[in-house]
């Protein structure tokens, strides 16, 4: 028997597979080429080339990430609290706004010596006002011939002490209810008196008379008048009580009254 020859099937498969590689190759090379443009498409986009836009003339802005950075917008301008303008603080040395009182209360030594004890009282200063004549002298004013009352001027600080609550020391410093005396002292020279500086104070006076009358029997008879020419005492009679403790007058009358009130004495 003859034998028969068998083929050998390596030719068939390098072909097989150098004609892949061959397609393979022409697929990436079609997919990486452009689509050629037709001509109509090419005079279309001619046409829309052509034609303005409104906004052709404006300067157009880069892309944002183009923008230079000396052009880049500025910081948010919008105004704080903290920005406001404020009026300047007053000075932490500056002097407090003061205020003037002047009052009738009897002997000028009693009523001093309640006075000078108060927060928010600068001086209290001894003398005269109200009178017809000027620069009266103790003697005269005491001989009750002047018109002049014995009072006190009180430089105060109304954010301390306000007038109004100067007022109510006042009425309990003395009996508002006795005309021209105050115990023993007699006299017009001893008359219980406003003297206001202003028509607040005035008006302050003036009310707290009427609050304060229903804590008196009789009828509270201090006048309330404006202030004149003050005519301050001698030295001799300023601070007269600390001064002179154990005066009789003092410990007679201006202490058990000190006492009364709760006050040093």
């Amino acid at each position: 028997m003859k034998q028969r020859t068998q083929k050998s099937p390596l030719l068939p498969h390098a072909l097989l597979s150098l004609a892949a590689s061959l397609i393979t190759s022409l697929s990436l090379a079609s997919c990486s080429m452009e689509p050629l443009e037709s001509p109509s498409e090419v005079s279309d986009q001619a046409s829309v080339e052509s034609v303005s836009s409104p906004m052709d003339d404006a300067t157009s802005l880069p892309p944002y990430s183009e923008v230079p950075a000396e052009t880049s917008l500025p910081a948010s301008t919008e105004m704080t609290p903290e920005d406001a303008t404020a009026p300047d603080p007053a000075p932490a040395d500056a002097a407090p706004q003061l205020e003037v009182a002047t009052l009738g209360a009897g002997c000028y030594w009693c009523i001093e010596a309640v006075l000078e004890q108060l927060d928010g009282v600068e001086s209290v200063v001894s003398g005269f006002m109200g009178g017809e004549i000027d620069n009266p002298t103790y003697a005269q004013v005491c001989s009750g011939t002047t018109g002049h009352a014995e009072v006190v001027q009180v430089t105060f600080d109304p954010k301390i002490l306000p007038y109004k609550d100067l007022l109510d020391w006042f009425w309990k410093s003395h009996d508002p209810t006795t005309l021209n005396r105050q115990g023993a002292d007699r006299g017009t020279q001893y008359r219980s008196a406003i003297f206001v500086h202003s028509p607040t104070q005035r008006q302050i006076a003036e009310t707290s008379k009427k609050d304060v009358q229903p804590t008196f029997t009789d009828p509270i008879v201090t006048e309330i008048t404006d202030a004149s020419t003050f005519y301050k005492a001698k030295d001799e009679h300023q601070g007269y009580y600390f001064d002179n403790p154990s005066q009789g007058y003092c410990r007679m009358v201006i202490a058990p009254k000190l006492k009364k009130l709760g006050l040093k004495y």
